[in-house]
């Protein structure tokens, strides 16, 4: 059968080098050949090589186990197959231990190698089909580098369609590491200020007067430390997005001058008198609650109604697990190559411990865990092992038991407490509790209870 995988044969005797090449050349493959060590390593720098047979000992200063390791530097995913008429148990040892994929000993037979490239040959085209299968997977369920088959996300990518050319603030709520930023680039790129500059800033990261400078600018001698007029991230965002992380953690007074422009489209920079007309789309998000914050105070109701005008609520991981396996195939092809190893793939084993992981730190800690499974990996396929740092229990809220409590007071403290730890995520909290949805809402309705 014809391929289009290339081998090369490294041997000095002249005899054994043409024959195993003929041989290989009979079965339809392309096969170049090399004198020396030097000689492979330079044709390997500049070809790629599915598979080389390289003989132990060559003169010339450069060994087989030499060329092999300087090779698989250069190819790491070439098949090497060590070939010998010194057998001993160390020789092999130390082939395999540096990363030979075979060893065998001369006089070679030629039905053996038919065999043996033929076996290689086919795993190298199962793997080559399941990184095409998963990259068209990956393609067919990402939108602007956010990975999801799920209903919940679909209905959020359709709607940041939808948004993504008006000019309306958009406010996107949703716990740490489920993508928020993400998502406010989405709105960007798809839209009609993709052109125009995308600008973030974490409201968390700065004190009140860093962070009006950082927004607004300042004129130079405004406060100690102006040496020059400065542009704020409104100015330099002129015509594109400006993205507001974490915009429930901003003082009374930013918010103030927040609401200000918005509503006026232009303000002044810090010790500047002259008004500067901006036109930039804002998006901020938050991980808290806006509108319990507007009910204790520490958020302005006008503020509120400004950013609140198209709202994205993005559900954390637990709440959209199908999308797991996508995620973790997605980031061990990025994050393998990048760290250096020779990972393609988890077990099934290692797949179902993460999908049974809660993940209270969401996409963010999935990636993270993935990377430090990935550096302390062993072998060639992440497994449930290389996950022992996660904590595989659930938490759940504990709750204490009084003396002389009754069923119905049991069952009120044990719904209350799963809605809590969900959330308030009646699907989940029923699974929880073993009951059906109708079920756990006559109970909430019964009891009066709070969802979240």
């Amino acid at each position: 059968m014809r391929t289009h995988w290339n081998i090369m044969v490294v041997d000095d005797e002249e005899v054994m080098r043409e024959s195993l090449a003929a041989w290989l050349r009979e079965d339809g493959y392309t096969v170049d050949t090399s004198v020396s060590g030097k000689d492979a390593i330079d044709k390997a720098a500049s070809k790629e090589y599915a598979i080389y047979f390289i003989d132990l000992k060559m003169p010339g200063g450069v060994d087989g186990i030499e060329t092999m390791m300087e090779i698989k530097r250069l190819q790491t995913d070439a098949s090497i197959i060590i070939v010998t008429a010194y057998a001993t148990v160390d020789t092999a040892i130390t082939a395999m231990k540096e990363g030979a994929q075979e060893y065998i000993v001369k006089p070679c037979n030629p039905e053996e190698i038919s065999i043996l490239v033929s076996r290689i040959i086919k795993i190298k085209n199962l793997q080559r089909e399941n990184v095409i299968l998963r990259k068209k997977l990956s393609r067919q369920y990402s939108f602007y580098d956010i990975i999801s088959k799920s209903p919940k996300m679909m209905e959020i990518f359709n709607l940041v369609k939808e948004v993504s050319s008006l000019r309306s603030t958009v406010l996107i709520q949703g716990e740490s590491g489920t993508g928020k930023e993400l998502i406010a680039r989405a709105i960007h790129f798809s839209g009609d200020r993709a052109s125009k500059p995308f600008i973030g800033v974490s409201c968390a990261a700065l004190t009140e007067s860093l962070l009006e400078s950082e927004l607004f600018g300042h004129e130079k001698g405004s406060f100690t430390g102006a040496s020059a007029q400065k542009k704020g991230k409104f100015e330099i965002a002129h015509g594109g997005t400006l993205f507001l992380d974490e915009i429930g953690d901003i003082s009374g007074k930013l918010q103030i001058n927040l609401l200000r422009v918005l509503q006026e489209r232009n303000f002044y920079r810090v010790g500047g008198t002259d008004q500067i007309d901006v036109d930039v789309r804002v998006i901020t998000a938050t991980n808290k609650n806006l509108a319990d914050a507007v009910k204790n105070g520490s958020f302005r109701d006008d503020l509120f109604y400004r950013l609140n005008v198209i709202t994205i609520q993005l559900p954390p991981l637990r709440e959209r697990r199908e999308d797991i396996p996508l995620l973790v195939n997605n980031f061990i092809d990025r994050l393998a190559p990048e760290i250096g190893k020779e990972i393609s793939e988890i077990s099934e084993g290692g797949l179902k411990l993460l999908l049974n992981y809660n993940w209270p730190g969401n996409v963010r800690e999935l990636e993270n865990a993935v990377e430090r499974a990935i550096v302390t990996c062993k072998t060639k396929i992440l497994t449930e092992d290389d996950f022992g740092f996660l904590n595989h229990h659930t938490e759940r809220n504990e709750f204490s038991l009084p003396p002389n409590m009754t069923l119905d007071e049991l069952e009120n403290r044990a719904i209350t407490s799963t809605l809590q730890s969900t959330h308030g995520n009646i699907k989940e909290a029923a699974s929880i509790l073993g009951v059906d949805r109708s079920t756990l809402y006559d109970r909430i309705k019964k009891y009066n209870l709070p969802r979240n």
